[in-house]
């Protein structure tokens, strides 16, 4: 089965400076080997925001461009909303990105892999799987 990966885990898997083993980006590498590493488009965005140099923003781009790409549908943003609703109405905050990472998790069956703390609070509220071995 594949699984979203969040951003937070390419985050750390592409940090340049890789003096902490994490489990979340070992992980990512044995999901990455088996081709189950799937990335949303809001992910792409967010890991591409704010590079400021051109050369450095085209290398990553590249090196994103061999991952699956999965995009939202106007259903999912929908959907994202609603979550976000249920998450407040309960007194849990989270980004939008963050509910249409979730409602693109739902729709697709996937998992999440992630190593922010928000997604499990999440999944207190709606149901949402986060990755676990």
């Amino acid at each position: 089965m594949n699984v979203i990966i969040d951003t937070s885990v390419w985050s750390e898997f592409f940090r340049r400076k890789k003096a902490v083993k994490s489990e979340s980006v070992e992980v990512l590498k044995m999901l990455i080997r088996d081709g189950r590493a799937v990335m949303p488009g809001i992910v792409k965005q967010e890991l591409l925001s704010g590079i400021r140099e051109e050369d450095r923003f085209e290398k990553l781009r590249r090196l994103l461009s061999g991952f699956k790409c999965l995009l939202a549908t106007e259903e999912d943003h929908i959907h994202a909303a609603s979550l976000f609703n249920s998450c407040k109405k309960a007194g849990v905050q989270g980004s939008f990105g963050d509910f249409l990472i979730c409602a693109q998790a739902q729709r697709n069956a996937m998992s999440i892999l992630t190593s922010d703390n928000d997604f499990v609070e999440f999944s207190k509220i709606i149901a949402v799987n986060i990755w676990k071995e």
